[in-house]
């Protein structure tokens, strides 16, 4: 039993007495107004069936997927327009934007379709729609554009809010009843953030766009039972195993749909909920850097888009009281688009709380430690350092047990890189083939030429955490044999950082400790200095025993890599077999004043 079943009881017809939130006091950003007036009368986005098969031919998942994506962008432009203006030519837009949607074969991500596993098809099977995230997604922006504008279109276009209905039934509604094989469900007790995101846009849709209260309520009360699953497989640390950026589409849009049902209930469901996940709240801000950057393991990115729905993480603060996450909140209140689709966006406009509030200042704390994750963080003046525990069988996991980040002035330096554009690779079998993914593009040793291996039984052992420093040994993530022992421990002392690695091995050739650079490195003997991203600052790093050091340049191709760290990460590579099987080096890390 999860939070939700603690604290709330049966979901009943009777309970649900409302749909969604009003969306009064609609104005359209300045920014906004501009991307649909340029776009008005141009040919809409096309997705093709030789982009959807792509996938299943070659990988590639992003020339379908930014197609449809710029599709339903359009339409939540489109929307806010004809609300705010009430001009005809706007409405039109939106009639032929709807109608574009409905008659798309899918609302599936090519990526997630079993239409090759069930049918042997590489385009869409329209008589077995698939519900995955843009099938969620299609149908809560159907469902909140039928909210803002429902009365506009029965006037202008009698029967199109029946055929959204119709869609969204035969898409989403009925194979969310009929289907229990969903693996985002949790029923095996896997649960990640498909599992929030997609029952928050069900709920959506069947509180606008079920119109009979028994089912309307047999729905809710199936999307409420799968969000305590995923509820009750959050830690009480607040972790989030995915990373921040996974934070947003798991936590946050499990936060949003409290929200929803509290306010479909008229307040009968409590927000009690809320405040067994108050420590899920404060995740992002204990995991910032600096300005735009963000600690990141995991398939994050290192900076993050700032185009999150900062407002919904100021709902939650609000619940909980987390003065600390409302101003964190509050930081980004310039950010309001549609990327995050209409539901987001016209609650980011129309949430007067969000709009009135005081932005307030937050210090993060200088020392946090998640125990589910084995994730610490600790800060001073100038630097920050993350390090990471864990096993190698996280969601989205890469192999990176033992690895470390140290920022300078809230700006990495030694980093995790992230991960590149996804494609069929990326989560099938040969996930571990991806440079991003391997432990040898981590702040971690490569042992006896080997490298961490995938798995929750390849994890740290006997992990202890200080309030600054971690310590574990890191034998295990390695395999059977290739290490008696490797110990590592990393620490912050005031505006040092120091790791110590100490082992002991039958052969030493082929061992070399890995920091990854983000920055310039110029080469000393010993000693490396790093002038780092942004003006950040230089970074000092040096060595002991003075073991030899050679350059490894990672020249980056990816868009998502290069848009991050630019051109090039550049990875140091400390060699320590002359050190000996049995050994020890200590790596000290400072700003170079």
């Amino acid at each position: 039993m999860g939070p939700l079943a603690a604290a709330w009881p049966p979901i009943t017809a009777g309970l649900l007495v409302r749909s969604l939130p009003p969306v009064d006091g609609l104005a359209a950003p300045p920014a906004l107004r501009a991307r649909a007036e340029a776009e008005l009368g141009a040919p809409w986005p096309t997705p093709l069936a030789s982009a959807y098969a792509r996938y299943f031919k070659d990988g590639n998942r992003t020339g379908y997927e930014e197609v449809v994506w710029e599709r339903e962008y359009r339409v939540s432009r489109a929307a806010i327009m004809a609300a705010v203006t009430g001009d005809p030519g706007w409405l039109d837009e939106v009639a032929d934007g709807v109608t574009l949607l409905c008659e798309q074969s899918s609302w599936c991500w090519p990526a997630h379709d079993d239409t090759f596993a069930r049918h042997q098809a590489v385009v869409p099977t329209v008589t077995d729609p698939y519900l995955d995230l843009g099938a969620g997604e299609v149908a809560g922006q159907l469902a909140w554009l039928d909210h803002l504008l429902g009365a506009q279109l029965s006037a202008s276009f009698p029967g199109l809010r029946e055929r959204i209905r119709h869609e969204v039934d035969r898409r989403v509604l009925t194979p969310f009843e009929t289907r229990l094989d969903w693996h985002w469900l949790g029923l095996d007790g896997e649960v990640h953030n498909w599992n929030p995101w997609i029952h928050s846009n069900v709920l959506v849709a069947a509180l606008q766009l079920v119109d009979d209260p028994a089912r309307r309520a047999a729905i809710v009360a199936r999307v409420v039972e799968g969000l305590d699953r995923y509820a009750a497989a959050l830690p009480a640390d607040g972790a989030v195993d995915e990373g921040y950026s996974y934070w947003w589409q798991g936590a946050c849009r499990l936060f949003e749909a409290l929200d929803l049902l509290i306010y479909a209930s008229d307040g009968s469901l409590g927000d009690e909920p809320f405040h067994a996940l108050r420590e899920v709240v404060a995740f992002p801000h204990r995991v910032h850097l600096g300005g735009d950057w963000y600690l990141n393991y995991a398939d994050g990115p290192a900076r993050p888009s700032r185009e999150q729905p900062w407002d919904a993480l100021h709902r939650a603060a609000l619940r909980v009281g987390d003065d600390a996450a409302a101003a964190h909140a509050l930081a980004h209140r310039d950010v309001a688009t549609e990327t995050w689709g209409l539901g987001f966006l016209l609650r980011a406009l129309t949430d007067r709380a969000w709009a009135s509030a005081v932005v307030g200042s937050f210090r993060p704390a200088a020392h946090t430690w998640f125990p589910s994750t084995q994730v610490l963080i600790a800060r001073s003046e100038r630097l920050t350092l993350a390090v990471k525990g864990g096993h190698n069988g996280e969601n989205h996991n890469h192999n990176d047990v033992g690895s470390f980040v140290v920022a300078l002035g809230g700006v990495p330096v030694l980093v995790d890189p992230g991960r590149p554009t996804y494609t069929a690779q990326t989560f099938g079998p040969r996930r571990y083939e991806i440079w991003t993914m391997q432990s040898s593009w981590h702040n971690t040793p490569t042992i006896r030429h080997s490298t961490q291996m995938p798995g929750r039984s390849h994890g740290a052992e006997n992990a202890c955490a200080t309030e600054a420093s971690l310590t574990m040994e890191l034998a295990p993530p390695y395999g059977i044999g290739i290490a008696r022992s490797w110990k590592r421990t990393a620490g912050l002392d005031h505006d040092v950082v120091v790791v110590r690695d100490s082992w002991e091995l039958d052969d030493v050739s082929g061992t070399f400790v890995h920091l990854v650079v983000a920055g310039e490195v110029r080469l000393f003997e010993g000693r490396a200095e790093i002038v780092a991203l942004e003006g950040a600052g230089v970074l000092e790093v040096a060595w002991e025993p003075a073991a030899p050091c050679t350059l490894t340049v990672r020249e980056l191709d990816d868009p998502m890599l290069r848009d991050v760290w630019g051109p090039r990460l550049v990875r140091m590579d400390v060699d320590v077999a002359g050190i000996g099987p049995v050994g020890r080096l200590e790596v000290t890390i400072k700003e170079q004043r």
